[in-house]
Order: structure tokens, then C-alpha cells, then sequence
């Protein structure tokens, strides 16, 4: 049913909740592959280079967010790539989403940025309200 899956995490507990669920969703079919997405908001990406010093440096801490969810797909044997995209990450979520036109996107309900979701809604709103395709929005 849902072989091209998008999910999307942050490193939170929401976006690991999401990629049990990501999962459980791609054990449904033999050849399912998950796509894991990160986005990195270009502020952001400005003070981490500024605070960490390298390039390298800023890398592998933006790795070790998504390792925790790449192990859960290890751990049941899921078909998965990793991209790191930079950008505003509902809109860049969105784009991504709706280009490579996935079957469902998995995304947990809050983010670890609670100010942007008090201010401007949450990222998966936006997601939900413009990606083309179901999105499931794990708690």
C-alpha cells in the first residue's frame, strides 16, 4: 500500500515516535523503502557553524540526531536513505514531498523549536495542510 515513504524528523521524542510508526507502516510491504528527511533552518545553520567552529563538526551533530531513527529501521530491516536539506523546514518538507511524489509522509505531531510552534503553528500543520499526499501525524 505505502512503499515510498517520507519521514521527517528533528530529534525529538515526537519524531521518534514517528518512525516506530514509520516503520510498523513499511513492514506492511515486502519492498517498502523510507525515505528519512532532515531539515535544517538556515538560521540555524548560521549560528552552528558560528558556535561549533567547523563544518565537519556542525555534520556530525546533525548525524547523531537522525542515528537514534536509523536504528529503528536497521532493527527491522527497512530499505531507508537519509537527505539533509536546508531551508525553513515546513515549506522545505512540503517541496521535498510533493517533488518526489511519496506515498504518505510520517511526522511526529511537535518539533524541539516550542517557540516556532507557539508563534507560527507547528510543522506538521503545515505539512499536513499542503504535502499532496496522506500524512500521518504520530503523538
Amino acid at each position: 500500500m505505502f512503499k515510498n515513504i517520507l519521514l521527517a524528523t528533528d530529534g525529538s521524542e515526537h519524531a521518534f515516535r514517528a518512525a516506530i510508526k514509520a516503520a510498523e507502516v513499511a513492514k506492511l510491504s515486502d519492498d517498502a523503502n523510507i525515505t528519512i528527511i532532515y531539515v535544517v533552518d538556515g538560521s540555524t545553520s548560521k549560528s552552528d557553524v558560528l558556535s561549533d567552529g567547523s563544518k565537519e563538526a556542525v555534520y556530525e551533530r546533525r548525524l547523531r540526531k537522525i542515528r537514534p531513527t536509523e536504528e529503528i529501521l536497521k532493527q527491522k530491516q527497512i530499505n531507508y536513505t537519509v537527505e539533509i536539506l536546508k531551508g525553513e523546514p515546513g515549506p522545505e518538507i512540503v517541496r521535498y514531498a510533493n517533488k518526489q511524489h511519496f506515498d504518505i509522509v510520517v511526522i511526529g505531531s511537535r518539533g524541539l523549536n516550542k517557540l516556532q510552534e507557539m508563534v507560527l503553528g507547528s510543522v506538521s500543520h503545515k505539512v499536513a495542510k499542503r504535502v499532496e499526499c496522506p500524512v500521518m501525524i504520530v503523538k
